[in-house]
């Protein structure tokens, strides 16, 4: 291509790397959208009640790009993000039982007939302990387990199963701590945050505010690493990973580190859910919490982190909303969108948009064939 027509091509927005910019302008301007639609719409048209629903969803929404991250990207299916979720979760509810004990001895413990503060208590009487833990924790967790599995390249199926009977296994450890962890009723009744009220509405839409900004910084971080050289190592790795392995890198490495994040965003919305919702316990963390996540992500998209984000929150809201008529029903029919999404739809809602603009721009792109055809010139006669 000559100078004047890349000049050309430049001007009709059809240079090299045009297509590209323009893809990222549209991205920041869906995020500049969506943003503005949390931060300023949101808090303005709902009452206070359905706004910390959406903050609830949006907690979900965190440990679900977690998911996105490790799943879509990596090839992990992870089925046991509640142990992790409810890691961080509980390091925030011991520091806030604490807080609102003021010395004494947390309410559920006194009822469970403990006569001394547990050890493991004691350092997450600081909040700076407590909220380093909420990652740490769960971080520490994901690279010993990543470390010692992904050594032994255990992958796919059977990796899934083993990340779920680690959920099963941690709900089993906390209902049977009933003085240590609250049993099977969990930690509750929290009634000051870092000082504040912690039912006030203005704590609570503090709170929705500092979930809004936290998902949106973890999806661009998030992003960011996607689209860096390591993200297309990890997806070379989830596309074939006995190549990147021939190729001289070790995937076990990218995986653990992929898990970790991933852990690291599932610890934090854990301990984020805790002051919005009230409440943490087994019920929220085990199995089926676990999958149900899996799901809000296939549903949205895997392979996008957008996708997993807008699963988790339709699905957590379709969920409240039927669940309100249809009580019974709302888990078989949970199951058959997930079945129809896998077999229909295998890129979720994201995959479905994609096609359709491809499609139209295709169609747009086939040029008119009576248009195209070469004008014959009439011959006059002498």
């Amino acid at each position: 291509m000559s100078a004047p027509e890349k000049e050309a091509a430049a001007v009709r927005g059809r240079a090299p790397g045009g297509a590209a910019v323009r893809s990222r302008l549209r991205g920041y301007a869906v995020f500049g959208l969506v943003a503005v639609l949390l931060l300023v719409v949101a808090p303005l048209a709902l009452p206070a009640f359905r706004l910390d629903e959406l903050a609830k969803y949006l907690c979900f929404a965190i440990a679900a790009l977690g998911i996105g991250l490790a799943w879509g990207q990596g090839g992990m299916l992870t089925l046991g993000q509640g142990v992790f979720f409810g890691l961080g979760g509980y390091a925030m509810a011991m520091y806030l039982k604490l807080q609102d004990a003021g010395g004494d001895l947390p309410d559920f413990m006194v009822w469970s007939g403990v006569e001394e503060l547990p050890a493991l208590w004691k350092p997450f009487g600081s909040p700076v302990v407590a909220v380093a833990a909420v990652i740490v924790v769960p971080v520490a967790i994901a690279v010993v387990l990543g470390t010692l599995v992904f050594r032994q390249r255990v992958r796919g199926a059977y990796f899934a199963i083993l990340t779920q009977a680690l959920a099963a296994a941690f709900v089993i450890l906390l209902v049977g701590q009933q003085g240590l962890t609250g049993g099977t009723n969990g930690m509750t009744n929290f009634y000051e945050f870092f000082g504040q009220d912690a039912e006030a509405e203005s704590t609570q839409r503090t709170m929705y505010f500092v979930t809004a900004i936290v998902l949106g910084v973890l999806y661009l971080g998030a992003r960011q690493l996607v689209k860096s050289r390591f993200g297309r190592l990890l997806v070379a790795v989830r596309d074939g990973e006995d190549r990147v392995r021939f190729l001289g890198y070790n995937p076990a490495t990218v995986k653990t580190i992929t898990f970790a994040i991933s852990a690291g965003m599932a610890g934090l919305a854990g301990a984020l859910f805790v002051p919005v919702v009230g409440i943490i316990s087994p019920s929220l963390l085990g199995v089926v919490p676990s999958l149900e996540l899996v799901v809000a992500v296939a549903v949205g998209g895997r392979y996008a982190l957008a996708g997993a984000i807008l699963g988790a929150v339709v699905m957590n809201y379709a969920k409240t909303s039927f669940s309100e008529e249809w009580a019974g029903g709302w888990l078989y029919l949970q199951g058959a969108l997930f079945i129809l999404v896998m077999t229909l739809a295998p890129k979720g809602a994201v995959g479905v948009w994609e096609q359709v603009r491809d499609a139209v721009a295709r169609r747009r792109a086939v040029p008119d064939p009576a248009a195209a055809a070469p004008k014959v010139k009439e011959e006059v006669p002498a």
